[in-house]
This record gives structure tokens, sequence and C-alpha cells, in this order.
């Protein structure tokens, strides 16, 4: 199944926000993700506000955001409060950030992509610095298994055959170094679509309910390749360098950056290849040049050579640079 586009309020809603003093609101529909979860904003004839997530079961399980919001907040981070929740239902009422997302403030106030991408760092850095959640870890069998949407989705829609053998053994042994190094808190979606520009000056986190406990180098790449932002070679090796400072990672950190900024493109390229096969949504082919320059950096450093050759010998430079519609209006 696909996900829901319809945005009619859930049945019970009313109930639901009497019992907890919001009765009476206005309740408008807010722009959602990629799965079964929908937003809604509520506001009171006070004026306050508050955004509605409905993630119905069995499709989706509200408790894993739940828990996320409550550890970053008992750690000082800034996850919205949740103020009621019917799990059965799969309500959650939930502490509004507004509509300031870092995106498009960025697009608006370019002068300030250096300070505002800084204090994301400082965010990381101080999450690594934390007991880690009590959550699954990213170990190998998360890894593999996003990678091959890769071979399941992308080299099918661009005809090319799959050696799923290879891929996988190539993947494994390069996997190993960063599979046995969790020990923080992953968010796994930390970019600048995610991050809200608060009127108090500090940034909210939003959209962690897949976190795992993984490397801390994660959430870099997700942050500085960015699938949906450009962000420029120079600015990212900037806040590499803050982050260094900062956090004093180990002597193998840019083997295992690139490591994962591989992994996690490999998987995108897969994941918008599938949005646009399954769930018609065409748009993100759009952002696959850009996925495939990051994956290409990224297997240029010289510790990933066996990767390389994956890639350069399964997916030649001239079928990256292909269209998946190209291929298909030729079939």
């Amino acid at each position: 199944m696909t996900p829901a586009t319809d945005m009619t309020p859930p049945p019970g809603l009313e109930s639901f926000l009497h019992a907890y003093g919001w009765s009476d609101c206005v309740i408008s529909p807010v722009a959602g993700d990629a799965s079964f979860r929908r937003y809604f904003r509520v506001t009171s004839q006070s004026g306050a506000k508050a955004i509605l997530m409905d993630a119905p079961p069995p499709h989706e399980d509200p408790l894993p955001f739940i828990n996320i919001a409550e550890y970053l907040a008992k750690h000082g981070f800034r996850a919205p409060s949740i103020f009621a929740k019917d799990l059965s239902r799969g309500l959650v009422l939930i502490e509004d950030f507004g509509d300031q997302r870092m995106r498009e403030h960025l697009d608006d106030y370019p002068g300030e992509e250096f300070a505002v991408y800084k204090h994301a760092i400082d965010v990381i850095v101080d999450l690594s610095r934390q007991t880690s959640a009590e959550i699954a870890p990213y170990d190998m069998a998360a890894y593999l298994r996003e990678v091959r949407l890769l071979t399941e989705w992308y080299l099918p829609a661009m005809a090319l055959p799959v050696d799923q053998d290879s891929f996988d053994n190539v993947w494994t042994d390069a996997l190993v170094p960063v599979a046995q190094h969790q020990q923080v808190t992953v968010l796994r979606d930390y970019h600048a679509e995610n991050i809200m520009l608060l009127e108090d000056g500090q940034q909210g986190l939003i959209d962690f309910q897949d976190a795992l406990v993984g490397h801390p180098a994660y959430d870099l790449v997700s942050l500085l390749q960015d699938a949906r932002r450009d962000v420029s070679l120079e600015l990212e090796r900037a806040m590499l360098e803050h982050y260094k400072q900062s956090a004093l990672p180990d002597k193998d950190f840019d083997l295992h950056y690139a490591l994962l900024g591989a992994q996690r493109n490999t998987k995108i390229i897969g994941i918008f290849t599938r949005l646009w096969k399954r769930d018609g949504k065409d748009r993100y082919l759009a952002l696959l040049p850009r996925m495939w320059g990051l994956l290409e950096r990224d297997l240029a450093h010289p510790g990933l050579a066996s990767l390389k050759d994956w890639f350069d010998r399964n997916i030649p430079a001239e079928v990256r640079a292909q269209s998946p519609l190209s291929v298909t209006m030729h079939e």
C-alpha cells in the first residue's frame, strides 16, 4: 500500500481534543511526509496552536516518536513537547514549532548560512556527548537493508542486471568498521527540512521517529550531503572542520564519513526511484543528479576503492546521467 493523501481530519478527533482542553478549534492540514502519518494544525479560539500527528495503526506507531522526543527534551534539546496522546488511535498532540524551516530561511537569508549550519553542527556534537537512547542499533542488517534499495528499485528501472551477491559482499566488507561503531543516538533524517528555526533562537528537531544508535558521522552526512538542498563543498569542509575541533573524532573519521555518505546516498537513489516507480511521485527523479554527484564524491575516497569499482562496473557513468523516465520510454 502507498501512503494516503486524504487530509480529512480523523474520526473522533473532536472528542480527543475536547478531552485535553482543546475544544472548538480550527483544524487545518499541514504538509506531511512520505508515510501514512498525517499532520494538522490545531488553533484554539484564544490563538493557542498545536500540531496533531495522526499516525494510524497498524501502518504507523507514534510511540518511537514520543520516546525520542522525551529523550531529547530530557537532555536539553528542543524536541516538540507532547501535550496529549491516544496510542490506540495513533493520535498525538504536540508543540507547534511554526513554519520557519532551516531550508526556507536560508533561501531568504543566504548570508546566515555559516552561522545556522554551525549551530546545527553544535547540536550534533552535544547529542554525541549524551548517553544514547535505549533504541535499536544501526547494525549491519540495517545498513544492508537500506543499500539494497538500489538493486531492488534503481537497477531494474535502468534495465541493468543485478548481481546481488557481489553487491552484498562488497558492502558487507566495507561496512564492518561503522557497523561495529555504535555509540550515539542517530536521528537519521537530520537536514535542512527537518530543522526548525524557533523564535527564541534555538533549533527545533522533528522527524526523528526512526532514530537508531549508530555512528556519529551519520547525521553529519545527512546534514552536509543534503538530498534536497545544495551544500557547497566549501561549506561542507568548513563544517566538518568545526565538528572535528569540537568532537575530537578518531583517526578514521574521514573514511567513515565518506563510507556513510556512500551508504546513505546509495539508499536515497533507491528510495527516490521507488517513490517514482511505486508511488507515482516523479518529482523525486529531478534530485537523482545531485545524489549521484554526492555518491561519486564519497566513492572517490581511497578507502572505498572496492565500492567504487563495483559501481563503475555495474552502473556506467552514461547510465547514471540518464533519467529512469527515458529508459521507461524506450522499453
